[in-house]
């Protein structure tokens, strides 16, 4: 979960993005790095506390980290239960070139980047396009 509380709504001027990772480490960063750059940002690690927070809460963009080709089916179900919830909803999975291919459920794919103006070029680009 985000340092900022869930109770309070995001600034109607910030794009809001649901960011879902399960790496600990990296989280975080891309958190800040996200915020820095002007989108209002919860997180989580967790399915089920992500579901949660999708219910509590409009957001801009999901934003669905993607860890390796055994992630694919987690994924997956996590974006088909947000599309049933919210058929509308702009959903990207964070992933890199061999993950992308395995996939067709998101909206978007943000490629994962170790430059991270191309990591949030790719999230404005997601959400441009919607």
């Amino acid at each position: 979960m985000t340092e900022l509380s869930r109770n309070q709504p995001p600034p109607t001027n910030l794009p809001a993005i649901l960011h879902i990772c399960k790496r600990e480490m990296l989280r975080p960063l891309r958190d800040q790095i996200l915020r820095l750059s002007g989108f209002y940002v919860d997180s989580t690690c967790a399915v089920p506390e992500a579901l949660s927070m999708f219910s509590a809460r409009p957001y801009d963009l999901v934003l669905i980290d993607v860890e390796g080709e055994q992630g694919v089916a987690e994924a997956e179900q996590l974006c088909v239960d947000i599309k049933i919830a919210e058929h509308k909803q702009i959903v990207a999975f964070v992933c890199n070139w061999r993950v992308a291919i395995l996939t067709d459920c998101p909206d978007e794919i943000v490629r994962t980047e170790f430059d991270p103006s191309a990591f949030v070029a790719g999230v404005g680009n997601a959400l441009a396009k919607h």
